[in-house]
């Protein structure tokens, strides 16, 4: 369907710059656009592709909308009231330079793991500040088109500045086009939680090159999966963060499925993991294997929850582990290679790096699947 962007709610932005023309900036330029919003998509990469983004729903449903398109922050005529910074983490401080034209422009941030509200309180001090956690699996099949897969939806919270109303606003505008939203009191557990839910079936599956279900058939994987996932709660727990359950992502339901006796956790996360993306492959192995150019996220996921555990004193191998074989593995195909082929390998690798297995059910360690 398509047709004229309805009136916004009140304190709505109406003018809002996307920083980032991937498919979350896709997505949420164009309900913002559908909400009544007046939006310009910045990305040099995407600067032709027309004045028309088509949105494919769920439920087959397609809503066609309007927007403006920029090669550059300097080619935006007039500043915005909202930018949605949508660039990956790696490529946020260069954004944050390109904001300093808008010094008064509140900024919603968008991305995965952690690290990324730091970077922009830092750079812009009382600044209006949203964090926003994106649990609905997108992805941009062409150029002016996004494809929203499955359900979930947006969480959001104020980080700081002025910028209380806007968080409503915000709310009520996705809520409106279809994309359900709630605000979260603490952005600090909404983005932690939103890491532990990103952690599932990410790093083991890039790895191995298998689906999340088929890691969780093999024990000796799972056990890695379910180990990476109590480190991060413990580094939570450690630094006085709740989870929280996010629109889509019931991130403490999960948590107390992952302490089950293993068979039934297993049986638990095979449904979770799988059903969770509504069939797109997870973002580290849409890294490692897809060829996707740049750094991978898993600094910001595996190796944030590394970081903080060293900060806080809270051993985290499996995540460190998981962390630095990504990163190897992005970039030497001959490893990545290896690791599909035998995916014992990576067990193997992580006890190497101080994760030694844990006892499996006959009280010697857990058998790796080839």
């Amino acid at each position: 369907m398509s047709g004229p962007a309805a009136a916004g709610p009140p304190g709505a932005p109406r003018r809002v710059v996307v920083l980032g023309a991937g498919a979350v900036g896709t997505l949420l330029g164009g309900l913002l656009a559908a909400a009544g919003a007046e939006v310009v998509l910045v990305d040099p990469r995407v600067a032709d592709d027309g004045t028309e983004v088509v949105l494919h729903e769920p439920g087959d449903r397609r809503r066609v909308v309007r927007v403006g398109r920029a090669a550059s922050v300097a080619a935006v005529r007039d500043e915005p009231e909202l930018v949605v910074l949508a660039v990956k983490t790696f490529d946020l401080a260069g954004a944050l330079d390109e904001l300093r034209a808008w010094p008064s422009a509140a900024v919603l941030t968008i991305q995965n793991g952690v690290g990324a509200e730091d970077l922009v309180a830092a750079a812009r001090p009382g600044v209006g500040h949203v964090a926003g956690s994106l649990t609905a699996p997108v992805e941009r099949p062409g150029p002016g088109e996004v494809r929203w897969r499955g359900r979930g939806g947006i969480g959001l919270a104020l980080v700081g500045g002025p910028v209380d109303a806007l968080v409503d606003a915000l709310v009520a505008s996705f809520t409106a086009v279809g994309l359900p939203a709630r605000r979260l009191a603490d952005a600090r557990s909404m983005k932690w939680s939103k890491l532990v839910a990103n952690l599932v079936g990410n790093a083991l599956s890039a790895l191995a090159d298998r689906d999340p279900a088929e890691v969780y058939a093999d024990p000796a994987l799972f056990d890695l999966e379910r180990r990476q996932l109590l480190e991060a709660v413990a580094v939570m727990r450690a630094r006085g963060i709740g989870l929280v359950a996010l629109p889509g992502a019931n991130v403490p339901l999960l948590i107390l499925g992952i302490r089950l006796p293993a068979p039934l956790s297993r049986a638990i996360l095979r449904r979770v993991a799988g059903g969770a993306r509504g069939g797109k492959w997870p973002s580290l192995r849409l890294h490692v294997r897809g060829g996707v150019a740049g750094p991978s996220e898993v600094a910001w996921l595996n190796g944030a929850v590394a970081r903080a555990g060293a900060g806080c004193g809270v051993p985290t191998p499996v995540n460190a582990a998981l962390a630095d074989l990504v990163a190897a593995a992005t970039v030497d195909p001959r490893l990545a290679a290896d690791l599909a082929a035998r995916p014992a390998r990576i067990v193997e690798l992580v006890a190497e790096r101080g994760a030694a297995p844990t006892a499996g059910p006959g009280g010697g360690p857990a058998r790796p699947a080839s």
